[in-house]
């Protein structure tokens, strides 16, 4: 019989009182709302509008179109080995806005709990130009089953760029000329011929020996965002009869320490041999202690770690191990697959995920509950992006899918580009482009979508691969409020690589975009104008990051390489 896990009398008689406050209440009894907060929920919600919902009341509900039943869910809980029917977190997860990371740098895929960046810093340019700069020799790792090699760096494939404190580099394995360098930005790459790489941001020597993980790494690995050196990446494939998995590495002794998901009974997903991958890029709550991950096995994952750094070494016991799978009315072993390869964004405890099935959820983390559920029509592999509307505070996601599902006989077919209200899920804007597709390199939005702040915070830019051919591609940059195309470039070779904003000492942004020929391109945000553009030999598949004047990606022909904003 399954349980119902609660955790704890104190924990629930708190909550019981809360609620009667909030009932007897029109709303928050000790502050008024700032806009983007999330406050004390108000649970008389009948007279708001759905547009008011988050940003007044702090409470995610579902309209009649987005409730899960329409979708056929079908959910499960696991906690601790055990099946159960419900679940309270111990601890309630809140992601305070805007504040995830304490470290210098980009420490997560698009940094931070919204996927709004991969920049850090100021670019100091005065000819807006690209530079080669070093570039680092990567390889490849075998197959097992199919002919080929996962070769240099793929999707999503973004590096993170760290500066560390100089009591933290004394402690970890760093070379010595390393730990003495003042201001030392690490570069941390993990790639798919199984290594992970630590590199130095000035010049590409090596900080640290690699650590051999012996797996392909697509997706994009995660540190411990107040400094505790941790840093956790999933494999994007097995190998042979070793199912992938995510590993949590000591970055004290550089060393992997602990590891999960591999052939997880809870895993509904039953074709290709139960296949599982872990290219989400994970999150992390420092205030709980809690990593959160979903995986392309159909769970999505959350530990408390019990970590302890003392300053000299570090340990974990992870413990309250969580996981949620679901099935919808469509999902199947031939077609609409379960899983999440694409990387969750989460606004306080509700958490955003894009799946293989066509569907973004909105799922609250304090008891793993379904909120709603939006049609996103096809497989999703972009991660969903979270923006607050600066003029009243209201949460919105920026999500585009695949062309898989859905294409004709000719391999050809529309894919939507949408703006959903994150408390309801309901479709604020919708266009779509019409996209080729090919077996294993799919047309569509394979990236994730790029925010625009300061002289563009008024635009956001998605990347759509294999329109207006098969081998073709277009930037757009999109008015937010409206959904209107304010300007688009069209690209000779598609891309899969997420675009990023960098920002010059006016403010003004610019934006980096790669391509499948190898091309990085630096385009003016505001009119689409080319400024600069640098070959790097080989497909661009990773997508870059960047610190101050600094931009590092990889290549899908082995090379990590750097390259200078002047």
């Amino acid at each position: 019989m399954k349980k119902t896990v609660i955790a704890g009398v104190a924990v629930l008689a708190v909550i019981i009182v809360v609620m009667v406050v909030c009932l007897t209440s029109c709303g928050d009894p000790l502050s008024e709302p700032k806009a983007g907060d999330l406050v004390a929920p108000v649970l008389n919600t009948t007279a708001l509008t759905t547009e008011q919902k988050l940003l007044e009341t702090g409470v995610c509900l579902p309209v009649e179109s987005t409730k899960p039943s329409a979708f056929g869910y079908r959910t499960g809980l696991n906690v601790n080995g055990i099946d159960v029917d419900g679940y309270l977190r111990q601890e309630e997860i809140h992601f305070t806005n805007k504040n995830y990371t304490t470290l210098e740098g980009v420490v997560t895929f698009r940094g931070d709990n919204y996927r709004s960046s991969a920049s850090y810093g100021t670019a100091v340019m005065t000819e807006y130009k690209l530079r080669k700069g070093w570039e680092v020799t990567t390889g490849e790792l075998k197959k097992s089953v199919k002919k080929g090699e996962w070769t240099g760096s793929g999707w999503t494939g973004q590096p993170l760029l760290v500066r560390w404190d100089d009591d933290t580099k004394q402690v970890m394995n760093l070379y010595d000329s390393k730990k003495n360098k003042k201001d030392l930005v690490e570069v941390i790459y993990a790639t798919m011929d199984g290594n992970i790489y630590f590199l130095d941001l000035d010049d590409g020597s090596a900080t640290r020996d690699e650590i051999k993980l012996g797996f392909p790494i697509k997706g994009t690995g995660s540190l411990y965002p107040n400094g505790t050196p941790l840093y956790v990446v999933g494999a994007g494939d097995d190998m042979g009869d070793e199912a992938a998995r995510t590993f949590i590495v000591d970055l004290v002794r550089g060393k992997v320490i602990y590891s999960y998901g591999n052939d997880d009974p809870f895993s509904l997903r039953k074709d290709n041999g139960n296949f599982c991958a872990f290219d989400s890029s994970p999150l992390f709550d420092v205030t709980t202690d809690t990593l959160i991950q979903p995986g392309e096995n159909g769970i999505l994952y959350t530990m408390k770690l019990n970590s302890d750094y003392d300053g000299k070494q570090i340990t974990i016991d992870p413990s309250e191990v969580v996981k949620w799978n679901y099935e919808t009315s469509r999902t199947g072993e031939d077609t609409y697959w379960l899983g999440i390869e694409s990387s969750a964004c989460i606004y306080d405890h509700y958490l955003y995920a894009c799946d293989n099935s066509g569907d973004l959820i909105c799922l609250d983390l304090n008891t793993m509950s379904l909120v709603w559920v939006q049609d996103t029509v096809d497989d999703s592999n972009a991660s969903p992006v979270l923006d607050i509307d600066a003029t009243d505070g209201t949460a919105y996601l920026y999500v585009s899918t695949s062309l898989h599902w859905t294409k004709n006989k000719s391999d050809s077919g529309e894919i939507p580009v949408m703006k959903i209200n994150a408390a309801t899920g309901e479709i604020i804007w919708k266009r779509t482009y019409e996209c080729k597709t090919v077996d294993g390199v799919s047309g569509g939005v394979q990236a994730t979508a790029c925010l625009g702040q300061n002289n563009i915070s008024d635009l956001v830019y998605f990347n759509v691969a294999r329109t207006g051919g098969k081998k073709h591609g277009k930037l757009v940059a999109i008015d937010k409020k409206t959904g209107g195309e304010v300007w688009s470039v069209e690209m000779k070779y598609y891309s899969w690589s997420s675009p990023v904003a960098v920002y010059d000492s006016k403010g003004d942004g610019y934006i980096i975009l790669c391509d499948s020929d190898g091309n990085m391109f630096l385009l003016d945000g505001r009119t689409g104008n080319l400024k600069s553009t640098v070959n790097l030999g080989k497909n661009i598949e990773a997508s870059p990051a960047v610190f101050g004047n600094t931009i590092v990606v990889g290549t899908r022909g082995k090379k990590i390489c750097a390259v200078v904003l002047e």
